[in-house]
């Protein structure tokens, strides 16, 4: 009888052992790769939005008071644009050149102290702008003394053209 049990035993262990190699080859798996792709889209810049308040100051006379002009740029894009300079010129609102009436133009005015009639760029301002915000600048603007007749600027409004970049 100790035999016979000894067979079962045996018997029984074998069975299981072949039961658990079963369940163990049941987890077997595969290895392997891929690859695959995708887009994405990338906006651009856009225009900067460039408006000034009513000059303070003056009134403009030949060597005369100043009036002082603020500024402010705002960045109408989604993202961070660089704003680098705010060129500021006596010229009509779509940059052409102020044609006024016989004996005044642009030379007879000096923007920041500059060149009498030349472009005055103001870096003053430059900062890379989050979304929306906006900087916040301003001029002097003065008439100088040419030495000659300058009637023909009485009673003139002097345009200014400002140009963020």
């Amino acid at each position: 009888m100790k035999i016979f049990k000894m067979k079962k035993s045996v018997a029984l262990l074998v069975g299981f052992a072949v039961v658990a190699i079963s369940a163990v080859g049941a987890f077997a798996f595969f290895t392997s790769t891929g690859k695959g792709s995708g887009t994405a889209s990338v906006g651009t810049s856009t225009t900067w939005a460039v408006s000034t308040a009513a000059a303070t100051g003056g009134p403009l006379t030949p060597a005369g008071p100043t009036e002082n002009v603020v500024y402010h740029v705002k960045n109408n894009s989604t993202g961070k644009q660089s704003l680098a300079n705010v060129a500021v010129t006596i010229a009509n609102s779509d940059g052409t050149p102020w044609v006024s009436v016989t004996g005044c133009s642009k030379d007879d005015f000096s923007i920041e102290g500059a060149t009498a009639g030349a472009t005055y760029n103001d870096t003053r301002q430059a900062a890379n702008l989050a979304a929306d915000a906006q900087a916040d600048g301003s001029i002097t603007l003065q008439m100088v003394d040419t030495g000659s007749n300058q009637d023909g600027c009485k009673n003139a409004t002097v345009p200014l053209y400002l140009a963020a970049s």
